[in-house]
């Protein structure tokens, strides 16, 4: 299990951001149209996210809370496959499918997310990762500090849940 330290935030600066994080020469991963199939499942979140850069299921236990938060994550990365999606969604079936373009940096052990999300709008996403349990949550909340301040990110910009749970609640309001 991985700890995370991250914040998500609403933003209609996503290039002005972007070009911000530019100019501490991150590394570019590319720019991924994922998929995320969330299941459903009593505790957490369990999501199998397909795209040509990043296809992986996704535990993940998180606060709802507005602000950067710790996340208790698990990660199984595989190769696309038509059978594994339909085995888990036989077994927990879906609760709401994500579609989003995500372009993907890292400086160290941060990764960056600038996300444009259907039906929900733009977004940006840091998660300061600790894989091994060596840096800590101090250094980890540090650095996710860090990049809250130099995007200005305000309180009320947070967003407390995930795309899923914005998608479904956009759901019921049209209900």
């Amino acid at each position: 299990m991985l700890i995370n330290f991250e914040f998500k935030a609403l933003t209609n600066k996503l290039e002005s951001l972007e070009q911000k994080l530019l100019r501490l020469n991150p590394i570019y991963t590319g720019e991924d149209n994922q998929v995320d199939i969330y299941f459903n499942v009593k505790h957490g979140r369990l999501k199998l996210r397909e795209g040509n850069i990043e296809n992986a299921l996704i535990y993940y236990e998180r606060p709802d809370i507005y602000g950067p938060k710790k996340s208790d994550v698990l990660i199984y990365e595989h190769t696309a496959s038509p059978n594994f999606k339909t085995l888990l969604t036989r077994v927990h079936g879906i609760k709401t499918i994500v579609e989003k373009k995500r372009k993907i940096y890292f400086i160290d052990n941060v990764k960056f997310h600038f996300d444009i999300v259907k039906s929900l709008g733009s977004f940006v996403e840091v998660e300061a990762i600790d894989k091994t349990g060596v840096l800590g949550l101090e250094k980890i909340t540090e650095q996710c500090m860090f990049y809250a301040r130099l995007f200005d990110i305000k309180q009320e910009d947070y967003i407390n849940v995930s795309y899923s749970d914005m998608l479904l609640d956009n759901r019921s309001e049209q209900v």
